[in-house]
This record gives structure tokens, sequence and C-alpha cells, in this order.
């Protein structure tokens, strides 16, 4: 089972929380939230808790939908995103990492698109992120 390393639903996580769980990581995360607002300064971020199933997550949203989310796990993160058929079709035509575009283009497909978790445990991946999001804004 993937779920958070925050579960209990009474205690909210608050940033030295987030420090100490997710170590060397926790700058790659503040850079990802930074790259949000950089290419959407009206984001809205808030921590959800959608069941003890899953824990404590981090979403950055829009008006209506959420733009990311974020996952955190024992000394590294996951980031999650859903995307709709324009914007998967742009990915596949991006230059983004084969590796994503083999997990996306194998998701199964629901009502609101495509699903894709991206384990982050370094900077590596910060550029495909970026991207991801720079579509998933567009779309």
């Amino acid at each position: 089972m993937d779920t958070s390393i925050f579960t209990d639903k009474s205690k909210q996580p608050e940033e030295q929380d987030l420090l100490h769980a997710l170590g060397k990581t926790f700058d790659v995360w503040q850079e990802i939230v930074r790259i949000v607002y950089l290419k959407y300064p009206k984001a809205v971020s808030e921590w959800n808790y959608p069941g003890q199933k899953y824990g404590w997550s981090f979403r950055v949203k829009d008006k209506k939908r959420a733009i990311i989310y974020l996952l955190p796990r024992d000394q590294y993160f996951m980031v999650a995103f859903n995307f709709g058929q324009k914007a998967f079709e742009k990915i596949i035509e991006s230059n983004i990492s084969d590796e994503i575009k083999h997990n996306l283009a194998s998701a199964r497909v629901y009502a609101e698109g495509r699903g894709i978790r991206i384990e982050v445990k370094n900077r590596n991946v910060l550029e495909n992120i970026s991207q991801l999001i720079e579509i998933k804004l567009a779309y």
C-alpha cells in the first residue's frame, strides 16, 4: 500500500513535520510549489485528508481543479497529475522523458483523464515536472 507518511487525521502536517519527513527532498518539494506559483500566481495550496487509506496529501490548484498533488513519503515524495486527452497528446509530442510518457500512456483512462505519479527522490525530475505543470495549466 502506498500511503502518506502522515496518517493522523487530527494533525495536519506543518512545515517542520514535512522537513523532518522529506529530509533532502524538502527543498525539491518547495521548488515544485514555487514553480506552480510562478506559472500561475493565483494558485491556492492546501492539505487534504481523503481518508486513512491515503493519509495527508498536499495539492496546488486553480479555481476549479488540482494542478498538482504532492504526496509525502519517508525521505522522498511523489507528485501526481491528472491529464485530459488534449494534455496527454501534448505530453506525448513533447520532450518529456520516455518513462513518464510510457507510464501515462499505460494509465487507465477515467472521466477526469489519465493519472500519473512520479517519485521524487532528487532534483533530476524537476525539468519534466515543470513541463508537466505548464501543459496542465495550458489544457
